[in-house]
């Protein structure tokens, strides 16, 4: 909307850049083009407003499907006036001098023309297509129809109007045909889901039975490691055991045969001694058998003086001494002589 001040009864107008202005005073055409800045009188001027930016118009609609299905087609279409000559003559783009606001709605006028024309090709395309077609490939063709209906439409050239582009944003049928139409997508992937599932769960179990069974050859193999270690363990002792008995035999027998060289050692040193003593005891029993009585009774006090306790001194009594002197006179012939 163009800016509009107001000085001691006039008016000055300043439009924007993208805003045609045309300003007729009395029936003449005095200011025409974009971005205009210029004063007026509001009781002579008619002003127009006409805006060249391009411009987007947002559009929904229902149409139907050749298996007579409901559909809800959302599309965008890009214009803009090109002519804004035409445009001002066909549609009413004129604006209040006081205020700068239009008096009519030619956007809205614009807006649905696009917007029919649009929705009749859109209709004659869906019309002839099946939903599913439609809801796949509709949008490409509903795209294309509408653009070639809106660039042959007569109208908009005449009101100076250019279509820029056309975009169709999408196709949807309806809430419950929408689900039903979801439903078997959903189930196969489900089904493949699941198929997932129960290849992951079939993997985790054949690595749990492979876990398992190596787990159990490893058991095996080291039950019959242990199994050889206790044989092996019996074997050493069992050798050490006979190693033990041999080292003890071969001890023994050496104890053995040592105490037998003793004993017969001991043996001949006793018979050694035994002969010696007999020949000793035979040359004694030979000397005392070839000397007298008395003699022997000599040898014998003697003998017994011998193994007697000492005596340093020895009081005798002429009487025990006579006595005794007179035994040992009858005695011994010698001590008679």
């Amino acid at each position: 909307m163009a800016d509009i001040t107001r000085r001691f009864g006039w008016r000055h107008l300043r439009s924007a850049p993208t805003a045609h202005i045309r300003h007729h005073k009395r029936g003449v055409l005095v200011h025409d083009g974009a971005g205009l800045s210029f004063w007026y009188r509001s009781l002579s001027a008619a002003l127009s407003e006409v805006p060249v930016n391009d411009r987007e118009l947002a559009m929904g609609f229902h149409a139907r499907t050749a298996d007579f299905q409901d559909v809800t087609v959302q599309a965008t279409v890009t214009y803009r006036i090109s002519d804004p000559a035409e445009a001002a003559a066909r549609l009413d783009f004129s604006v209040d001098p006081d205020t700068g606001a239009w008096r009519g709605a030619p956007l809205e006028q614009i807006a649905t023309l696009l917007t029919e024309t649009a929705q009749q090709h859109t209709l004659d395309v869906l019309a002839r297509t099946p939903l599913a077609a439609a809801l796949v490939d509709g949008v490409a063709a509903v795209r294309e129809r509408v653009a070639a209906g809106l660039a042959g439409e007569p109208r908009l050239p005449a009101t100076g109007i250019d279509v820029v582009a056309v975009r169709v944003v999408a196709i949807r049928p309806e809430a419950e045909v929408e689900r039903a139409l979801r439903t078997p997508a959903r189930e196969q992937i489900q089904q493949e889901a699941d198929r997932a599932t129960y290849e992951r769960r079939a993997v985790a179990v054949e690595r749990e039975r492979t876990i398992a069974e190596n787990e159990l050859a490893s058991q095996i193999e080291l039950a019959r490691r242990e199994e050889q270690l206790v044989e092996q363990r019996g074997t050493n002792t069992r050798r050490e055991a006979e190693e033990h008995a041999a080292a003890d035999g071969v001890r023994a027998e050496a104890e053995a045969a040592r105490t037998v060289r003793l004993a017969r050692a001991e043996a001949e040193a006793a018979r050694e001694v035994g002969a010696a003593r007999a020949e000793s005891q035979a040359a004694w029993l030979r000397v005392h058998g070839e000397v007298d009585a008395a003699t022997l009774h000599a040898l014998a006090v003697t003998r017994l003086a011998e193994n007697l306790p000492r005596i340093d001194s020895l009081t005798l009594s002429p009487d025990v001494l006579t006595g005794l002197l007179t035994k040992l006179g009858r005695a011994t012939p010698e001590a008679r002589a």
